[in-house]
């Protein structure tokens, strides 16, 4: 861990050497889940040519390399930087909602650099944030991630334990940030739908959460501005009282998740195998 926060002083630039060449080892040497990146590309956009979408494959393989080097740079980052870095728009509507002490549903996908985001909103907005994470089973780098995630305050809730924590402190307003595009099990499996293209399994917890308890929940887009910058904009999806028809908070995470994609196709996390057990 110590070795880890001596190289987070160093300058990104220099970090993004080390990306560079860990992006040649990847792309070109090794071929990391190129196959799975492949499949998932062309599942994704059949309108595009074989060109087009080595492109996108490049470039994933460039943000996903530089995330690396980016996540590591978060331990040490300080707020000037971040706020440099991470372009935030649109939090009045995050102000007003927690200033209303309201419990809000933060939706988002897979897309670069996510540790970024929950991070330059807690130190430069609010530090009301909770994060619902999936624990990593290799005990060294769970430790590193909370370290980073856990900096500015906020707090991190292991998804095994979320039901249970909300119960305990429903009535504290604060954000919930929830990464709804992950892959059910099959046996969780509890909706279908289409997105990109391809029949895919949904979790729909935040959709029940968000019913059940009358909570308004927001989507956050993302846009890279150039290498190392990013922009989150926050978008309004739905509040109460809520359309009761099935899968209506979850049919509009998708149809944003998509729009996002398409705009930003190289930011989303293709080497993932989203579609297993669909």
């Amino acid at each position: 861990m110590f070795a880890f926060r001596l190289i987070s002083y160093l300058p990104l630039w220099s970090l993004y050497i080390v990306s560079d060449c860990f992006f040649l080892i990847a792309y070109h040497l090794v071929g990391y889940r190129k196959k799975v990146v492949w499949t998932n590309l062309k599942n994704a956009f059949p309108e595009k040519s074989d060109q087009e979408l080595k492109k996108i494959m490049r470039e994933f393989y460039r943000n996903l390399t530089d995330s690396f080097a980016e996540t590591i740079k978060l331990m040490t980052m300080g707020k000037a930087e971040i706020e440099r870095r991470f372009q935030l728009e649109n939090m009045d509507l995050l102000r007003t909602l927690l200033a209303d002490e309201q419990v809000i549903v933060g939706l988002t996908a897979h897309f670069f650099n996510w540790e970024g985001h929950p991070l330059s909103v807690r130190a430069l907005v609010d530090e009301r944030i909770e994060i619902v994470y999936q624990k990593v089973t290799n005990p060294f780098f769970e430790q590193l991630m909370k370290t980073i995630r856990n900096r500015f305050g906020g707090y991190l809730v292991e998804k095994s334990n979320f039901q249970r924590h909300f119960l305990k402190h429903r009535q504290h307003p604060r954000l919930i940030g929830l990464a709804a595009d992950q892959r059910p099990n099959r046996e969780d499996q509890r909706y279908h739908a289409k997105f990109m293209h391809r029949e895919t399994g949904f979790f729909e917890g935040a959709e029940k959460l968000a019913k059940r308890f009358e909570l308004t929940v927001i989507f956050a887009e993302v846009h890279k501005l150039k290498r190392g910058h990013y922009k989150f904009t926050y978008r309004f999806v739905a509040e109460p009282p809520h359309d009761p028809r099935e899968h209506s908070i979850t049919d509009q995470f998708i149809a944003l998740t998509e729009k996002n994609i398409r705009e930003e196709p190289a930011l989303y996390l293709w080497s993932h195998n989203r579609w297993k057990n669909s």
